[in-house]
């Protein structure tokens, strides 16, 4: 292998056998029909099927609720881009010239997606003892934590809660525009209380992220108040 593909084996702490399992899970759909999206699929559910299991085992007194918040911290795409550019993944990936040129090297969900396919690489390179292995290599810090728990519940979730605790209407989610070219659209929402009245708009490259920004915004309007 070459030596951005070494050093980055050394980084996951793991070395393939067949090298062309890591190849395939650096290259963007861009490059063809030979790419990571089918080991993406597979790497995100052995991921979720590791981090749960070490969660069960670490965490005896926490119940489903719990540890599914807890999960969702682990493996979420903020997460998984800051694993990825501790690995310095996209100095590694392989896209076409042309999604190169328009950023797609830095883009933060390439790279979410380019550590989940490493993961299913890692699987069907040295199986299910391997890619734990790895995964707990990579993961350790974030299963070490010991967050508080209501702090892991999302903006909405916590908005919807604390409105429902006061007997209040709940939120109104409104899309008020998308902007961008297609492959990597910005959407704006705004959150709108009519009890009390209260408005804020949030922005992300997803609509459900817009929405958890906003609420998230509303949840500091009502607590400044």
């Amino acid at each position: 292998m070459s030596d951005p593909l070494s050093r980055l084996s050394a980084a996951i702490g793991y070395h393939f056998h067949d090298p062309q399992w890591l190849t395939q899970a650096l290259t963007h759909r861009s490059l063809g029909n030979v790419n990571n999206e089918r080991l993406e699929f597979l790497g995100d559910a052995l991921l979720n099927a590791v981090i749960a299991s070490e969660l069960f085992a670490r965490h005896a007194d926490l119940d489903e609720g719990a540890m599914s918040r807890l999960r969702a911290a682990c493996v979420n795409q903020g997460a998984l881009v800051e694993i990825a550019a501790g690995l310095d993944l996209g100095s590694c990936l392989r896209l076409a010239p042309g999604e190169a040129r328009s950023g797609g090297l830095q883009r933060q969900s390439i790279q979410a997606d380019a550590l989940e396919a490493i993961i299913g690489a890692v699987f069907m390179d040295g199986g299910w003892e391997s890619v734990r292995s790895m995964i707990r290599h990579l993961f350790e810090a974030r299963l070490a934590r010991s967050p508080e728990l209501a702090a892991l519940k999302d903006s909405k979730t916590q908005l919807q809660e604390l409105l429902q605790a006061r007997g209040l209407p709940l939120p109104v989610y409104v899309l008020e525009k998308v902007s961008g070219q297609d492959h990597a659209q910005t959407f704006h929402v705004a959150c709108r209380l009519t009890s009390p009245a209260l408005s804020a708009s949030g922005t992300a490259g997803s609509r459900r992220g817009a929405e958890q920004e906003a609420a998230g915004r509303v949840l500091e309007l009502m607590q400044g108040a």
